[in-house]
């Protein structure tokens, strides 16, 4: 029911209210019960209670008389305290003044009388500065009390001076219970001792200025704002030769200037009108003149505007420096002549440069449009080239099957093998410049290197038992990521090598060797082999072996295939061994899964021994068309033959009925082209005849066609010993009868 926090005046006053309750509630003791023995015990309960209230009263009645002693003598204890102090001391509590000391008082006589308790601070600080004895304040009032109470119990100082050369030190203290405390500390002692060390060092320097201002190298000279000498040194006379009775203490400015005009001291003394000086000088605060001397001495002036309106002339001996800086123009004008000069050179000579690099880049325009036709030519040439030389090797295989036993059998079969040369030679030029071009780029694919192998052994096997070469090869099923028309030239070139440079009676191997991820298709031989200098040097065009027989060949194979190795990401490496043979591997990338089977254009079976079939064969060249006709039929075949797809339609309308199989040319003649006329054969028959393309384009935009629309494709020139299976295999497997639409 009391708060004993609050102040005791408030809690005695509360147990007084308490009292008077009780006792107006046991005077009414009717109210407490019906009985005499309920009204008994609320009188005893209610006297209990009555007695335990006057006990608190009189004990809290004791404990405020203790405290208002305690209060007192704190006060007291405060005042002494306060008075023992050497400073001022005042104690504001809440804003106002609570005591402050005699010392306090007495610092300001004037205005001791209006300090009383109670006082705000804010008048407080106001009456002390409308004091007479307050000389200066070094500070604001204002500004270090809101600093007081801003910063909690952080101190605020100003100086302030009192009249008779006194200075003391006002501090303003902020306390955590929202107290100020206002010290004044007496520092005149300080600030007396302060003030003659520092007249002490004036004077002390003064000496050693006038010594360093005598010793300066630099003439100075001042004058006051009246034009008057005040000061100057004695370089200043020597610099200008002035004489000792010219330049003294009050010596007018307008006298020092006319005697150097009048004596032609400075060589052009028509820069030292005073009018000029003061306009300038008024102008811009400072003037700087460089002058020649009579003595023929460089000086450089200065003159600066002082803040009192005098002026300070400062004077340089430059000759050195002038003498320097002319030499150095010199220098600088030779050398700029000579820059010049060299510049002029240098043009001429860019100039030349200029004209030879664009001799040079018409050259190079020139060359690259020579091989740029060239290769434009040789690409373009490609199916003419290859034409003859396919009618050439049909009519050599038809004089071979013909002259076979006869007198004339070694003279075919040396022909046979010159024209085979030959045929190399022209494939060699030909890849070099479908590789220069590769305007249609190389289109990796995946392909299976035991196909490949395989179609290599076959087509090199006549030529290694000519040349009594056992030419084996390890079957493998490996599949790569490569260009198969190229990859295939390469392994072709890589075995034709070998045999070419294995004498009689040796071998030649190939197969492939797995490494982790990647796999080796190595050719092995038992050759000539090759030294270690010209292993460095082989895979450059028109290079050989130094131990090779002469007419082997004019250098392009092995080229050829490091050209297209480094276009499809493959690595060729060569180890050989002279007399011992050599080994070329081409290093790929293998893939995870393996070929499911050999590529079903490239038949694997025997050929059988006669072709009793019909057969339409499409050819523009009258030569080829005579000369595969010639072979066709040596085989058993029943050809007709056709030179445009309307002919070969009108042969159809003849039969009645299909062909049993179509060999077209790609490339016929008005725009036609082979696979459309082996479109429009299974169109006007109605059946999916089987079809062979036979071309000079090795792209693989042809071999992906002929995989969509049934029919398979092989280069120029065809080699029989792969066209007789191949024709074997699609007539069996592909018969009009078995895929009829």
């Amino acid at each position: 029911m009391i708060d004993p926090d609050a102040p005791l005046e408030e809690q005695l006053a509360r147990q007084t209210r308490i009292i008077d309750a009780l006792m107006r509630r046991a005077e009414r003791q009717h109210e407490v019960g019906g009985s005499a023995y309920g009204a008994f015990q609320s009188a005893i309960s209610l006297q209990a209670q009555v007695w335990a209230k006057t006990r608190d009263l009189e004990r809290t009645t004791d404990e405020l008389r203790h405290a208002r002693d305690d209060s007192e003598r704190m006060r007291r204890n405060l005042a002494e305290a306060l008075s023992a102090l050497d400073g001022g001391v005042a104690v504001f509590t809440g804003g106002l003044l609570e005591v402050c000391n005699d010392i306090f008082l007495k610092l300001l006589p004037d205005v001791s009388g209006r300090f009383q308790p109670g006082m705000d601070i804010e008048q407080c600080l106001t009456t002390i500065e409308s004091s007479r004895h307050l000389v200066t304040v070094e500070g604001s009032f204002d500004a270090a009390l809101a600093q007081a109470r801003r910063e909690g119990a952080s101190v605020a100082s100003l100086v302030i001076e009192l009249q008779g050369d006194r200075w003391y030190q006002v501090n303003l203290q902020g306390t955590s219970g929202q107290a100020v405390v206002l010290l004044l500390t007496e520092i005149t002692a300080i600030v007396r001792r302060n003030r003659s060390e520092k007249e002490q060092l004036v004077e002390g320097h003064a000496d050693y200025l006038q010594a360093v201002f005598e010793n300066m190298t630099s003439g100075v000279c001042t004058f006051s704002a009246t034009g008057v000498v005040r000061m100057y040194n004695m370089q200043f006379r020597a610099l200008l030769g002035l004489p000792y009775t010219m330049l003294q203490k009050g010596t007018d400015l307008a006298q020092v200037l006319d005697y150097v005009a009048q004596h032609g001291l400075i060589v052009d003394a028509s820069v030292f009108e005073i009018a000029q000086w003061l306009d300038r000088l008024e102008r811009q605060g400072r003037l700087r003149r460089r002058m020649r001397h009579l003595s023929g001495r460089m000086l450089d002036l200065h003159a600066y505007q002082l803040p009192d309106g005098g002026v300070l002339l400062e004077l340089k001996d430059v000759t050195l420096e002038s003498r320097a800086t002319e030499m150095l123009e010199n220098r600088v004008a030779e050398r700029t002549e000579e820059l010049t000069h060299a510049n002029a050179q240098l043009r001429e000579q860019f100039d030349e440069m200029a004209r030879v690099e664009e001799e040079l880049r018409v050259a190079k325009e020139r060359a690259e449009a020579a091989v740029s036709s060239k290769t434009r030519f040789l690409a373009a040439a490609s199916h003419d080239l290859l034409q003859p030389v396919n009618a050439a090797k049909l009519l050599i295989a038809m004089l071979v099957d013909s002259v076979s036993g006869t007198r004339f059998a070694p003279t075919v079969e040396r022909l046979d093998g010159s024209f085979n040369s030959i045929e190399q030679l022209l494939h060699s030029l030909l890849d070099i410049s479908r590789l220069d071009s590769l305007d249609r780029g190389l289109l990796p694919s995946e392909v299976c290197l035991g196909t490949l192998m395989r179609s290599v052994w076959e087509d090199q096997m006549p030529l290694a038992q000519r040349k009594g070469v056992t030419l084996d090869m390890v079957p493998s099923m490996i599949v790569v990521k490569s260009d198969p028309v190229y990859l295939l030239r390469s392994i072709q070139n890589l075995v034709v090598n070998a045999i070419q440079y294995t004498p009689d009676g040796g071998r030649v191997l190939v197969g492939c060797r797995r490494r982790g991820a990647v796999v080796d298709l190595q050719v092995w031989d038992t050759g000539v082999g090759i030294s270690r200098k010209d292993q460095t040097r082989i895979f450059e065009e028109f290079t050989r072996a130094d131990n090779v027989p002469p007419g082997s060949g004019v250098g392009l194979g092995l080229s050829i295939v490091d050209r297209t190795c480094r276009h499809l990401g493959h690595k060729v490496r060569v180890r050989s061994k002279p007399g011992a043979g050599s080994v070329f591997s081409i290093e790929m990338e293998a893939l995870q899964r393996r070929a499911a089977a050999e590529d079903r254009g490239q038949a694997p079976e025997a050929a059988s021994q006669d072709m009793d079939h019909i057969v339409l064969l499409i050819e523009n060249d009258p030569d080829v068309l005579y000369a595969f006709t010639g072979k066709l039929e040596q085989w058993g075949a029943s050809v007709f033959a056709a030179r445009s797809i309307d002919e070969a339609l009108g042969h159809v309308r003849d039969m009645g009925m299909a062909p049993d199989i179509v060999l077209a040319d790609y490339q016929l003649d008005d725009g036609e082209t082979g696979d459309r006329a082996i479109a429009a054969v299974r169109a006007l028959s109605g059946v999916r005849v089987p079809a062979i393309m036979i071309t000079a384009d090795r792209g693989n935009a042809l071999l992906r066609k002929g995989a969509a629309e049934g029919f398979s494709v092989l280069t120029k020139p065809v080699q029989l010993s792969r066209l007789r299976p191949l024709i074997d295999w699609k007539l069996r497997w592909q018969a009009p009868e078995d895929a009829a639409e």
